[in-house]
């Protein structure tokens, strides 16, 4: 069979000619359909993150969707994190866990495009944020796919009003693409003055903030909030650390909260992934994205690391 191949971290994959996999018991067969490239793959793939060096060669891709039974699924991987291969192949071995049943109908490239962003944002939104009909959100880093989804869902959710805050033109675009109410341009590393460009158009103070960035834009966001009101974080791409005054955790009585999809049960997980797949499939759930041949996945890698993809790229086998 086709497939993509890491022989060295922290390179690019080369395609490769394989044995099409045997399943064992506990796994099953997928045909793939779409195969994300996603951070995760690049950071699995490095060689220096927390997971370790991986064994190579290995078949990258933590996420897919495909065929299995007949029917369309999508499967998480270990791919970079433990041995064995993920979804950038013809066809993948996957733990039954791992794989959920998908409604009749979706289309493959853009469940792919969500996949577990749309989940982080989901759940981070909801299960963490504890999101209530009629409140007001911020979501920051909303041109990213997490963003995007999160504008969505948050709607979907019953949220009244959704700002967005992303960093450059293009990402502006996709949140005010992706249905924000209203768009502030993160290009300050000033916490006063971000937090004065938030109050210009927020109605009230907002009841939850979903971070992707943490850095300053968390720190001015934070100044948005009402008393008891809740900041998920859950990345930290403006920065490590975050310059959250004392006074404004304090006299709001804020709640800071993390999220990590790691944390997830398979059936929170699985029942996330049907609802953002019957959304898309209504046409209410969609990110930016693009197709590339799997025969193109070094040059899609070398795009995502280099941040010049359009958005969320997915490999066809």
């Amino acid at each position: 069979m086709r497939a993509t191949e890491i022989h060295e971290p922290g390179r690019p994959p080369v395609p490769a000619r394989r044995d099409a996999p045997a399943a064992a018991p506990g796994e099953t067969l997928i045909k793939v359909t779409a195969a994300p490239v996603t951070p995760l793959d690049l950071l699995c793939a490095s060689g220096t993150s927390y997971f370790g060096r991986p064994r190579t060669p290995y078949v990258p891709g933590v996420q897919g969707v495909g065929t299995a039974e007949g029917g369309p699924v999508w499967f998480a991987t270990s791919a970079g994190m433990a041995p064995g291969d993920g979804s950038m192949a013809e066809v993948a071995r996957v733990p039954v866990d791992d794989v959920v049943r998908l409604p009749a109908g979706v289309d493959p490239v853009a469940i792919a495009a969500l996949g577990l962003s749309a989940v982080a944002a989901h759940l981070a939104l909801t299960w963490r944020g504890e999101l209530a009909a009629g409140e007001q959100v911020l979501v920051l880093g909303a041109g990213g796919v997490v963003g995007q989804a999160a504008v969505q869902l948050a709607r979907i959710a019953g949220a009244r009003r959704v700002v967005a805050g992303a960093r450059s033109a293009a990402a502006r675009d996709r949140a005010e693409r992706a249905g924000a109410d209203a768009v502030v341009a993160l290009d300050t590393e000033d916490v006063a003055e971000l937090a004065a460009r938030f109050a210009a158009v927020i109605d009230g103070p907002v009841d939850l903030v979903l971070d992707p960035l943490f850095g300053v834009p968390a720190a001015a966001a934070a100044r948005t909030l009402r008393s008891g009101g809740r900041l998920v974080n859950l990345g930290g791409s403006a920065g490590e650390t975050c310059p959250i005054d004392s006074a404004t955790l304090r006299g709001r009585s804020l709640r800071l909260l993390g999220y990590t999809n790691n944390e997830l049960s398979p059936e929170r997980r699985a029942a996330s992934l049907t609802l953002i797949a019957e959304q898309s499939l209504l046409g209410n759930l969609s990110v930016a994205h693009e197709s590339m041949p799997l025969s193109a996945a070094g040059e899609a890698w070398r795009r995502q690391h280099e941040g010049t993809a359009t958005g969320r790229i997915v490999l066809i086998p």
